[in-house]
């Protein structure tokens, strides 16, 4: 019997990585007509997400409480996005600010829910809790003098899969592998539920139409991410502990079902995504440490960023901003940075 060869590359991701190193990204940023590149990468970025509801449906608002807190006033509503689809949310109006404000749609990662960005309990919405990590974005945003409307992301706390059981230790399974058995993904889903929002703010007469952004932690930066690169109507966007470029992050190691968009490394990097949100402001959040988002990778990925931001002229309104820790927000210098970016809104102290 002959003697069997030292090795087999018998792993499915041998096979995989060396597609990724040598499958070109068809639509990444070659520096010529950025427009037009612009204007194709985006729609091609939305088709990958898959399919849109067919109809924008009544909002339906329903208010279920409303308090005021030390930085301001918090209703809790719910809207429907889509039929078969409610999405709780926090309003939260600063007491330092003015009307018509700025607004910040908040949007959380793989945690408990949106009650972390109020820095209340999931059950009973009256009981305070710690929240590490800076990530009660809804609190230091009023404390700064925005407002922020905080949306409960599908398969996160109250809108976590409560139907069909799953023995899956990832929250997301469920509903990111049915999406994708309908045609969609759950990314894009999210997507969805942020333009819902944005529908809602722009039926207030207290919201700044030209000064809404997006901005979320982890999973939320994942929203936040491709919410810049998909929908029009926002006006800035602050991605934190997810920029990087999927080649060291979302291809290396295991991450949730969520982040995953069929064909999509076929046609760009994460760089060339977020690069399609230019000319408008962006502040990339990263951790120092962070070991799922590696920071050689961001800092690599940001090179290529201000690389296409300056081919629209617009270098100075990308910013990176490095915390000492790991997967985390850095609220204090991350508002910062956006405030040096957005011209008439002005820091004020906590």
């Amino acid at each position: 019997m002959p003697a069997e060869p030292a090795s087999f590359d018998f792993s499915p991701s041998v096979n995989h990585r060396l597609l990724m190193e040598h499958t070109p990204r068809t639509m990444a940023f070659d520096g010529a007509d950025p427009a037009a590149w612009r204007r194709r990468l985006r729609a091609k970025v939305a088709e990958l997400l898959g399919r849109r509801p067919a109809e924008r449906t009544a909002l339906n608002v329903r208010s279920l409480w409303r308090r005021e807190a030390a930085q301001g006033t918090i209703e809790k509503i719910v809207f429907t996005a889509e039929r078969g689809a409610d999405v709780p949310a926090f309003v939260c109006l600063p007491a330092k600010a003015r009307p018509p404000y700025t607004w910040a749609i908040c949007v959380q990662g793989h945690s408990t829910g949106m009650h972390n960005s109020i820095a209340v309990d999931r059950e009973d919405n009256s009981v305070p809790i710690d929240v590490p990590g800076d990530r009660a974005y809804a609190l230091t945003a009023m404390e700064s003098g925005l407002a922020a409307l905080c949306i409960e992301q599908r398969s996160f706390g109250e809108r976590r899969e409560q139907v069909q059981e799953t023995k899956s230790p990832s929250q997301c399974q469920v509903a990111a592998c049915q999406a994708l058995m309908l045609g969609r993904t759950l990314i894009g889903e999210r997507v969805w539920d942020v333009d819902r929002g944005i529908d809602y703010l722009l039926g207030r007469d207290d919201v700044r139409a030209d000064r809404i952004g997006v901005m979320g932690n982890s999973g939320g930066g994942t929203t936040s991410l491709f919410a810049a690169a998909t929908l029009d109507r926002l006006a800035w966007a602050m991605p934190s502990c997810y920029f990087c470029t999927f080649a060291a992050s979302i291809m290396s190691i295991r991450h949730c079902e969520c982040n995953y968009v069929p064909g999509l490394l076929t046609c760009a990097e994460m760089a060339d995504i977020l690069g399609t949100f230019a000319p408008r402001p962006v502040v990339v959040v990263a951790g120092q440490k962070d070991d799922i988002f590696p920071i050689g990778a961001t800092r690599q990925a940001f090179d290529e960023l201000q690389c296409i931001y300056a081919a629209f002229g617009a270098a100075d309104r990308c910013r990176l901003v490095v915390g000492p820790e790991g997967h985390r927000f850095y609220a204090a210098p991350a508002w910062q940075a956006l405030f040096e970016l957005i011209d008439g809104v002005t820091p004020r102290p906590a």
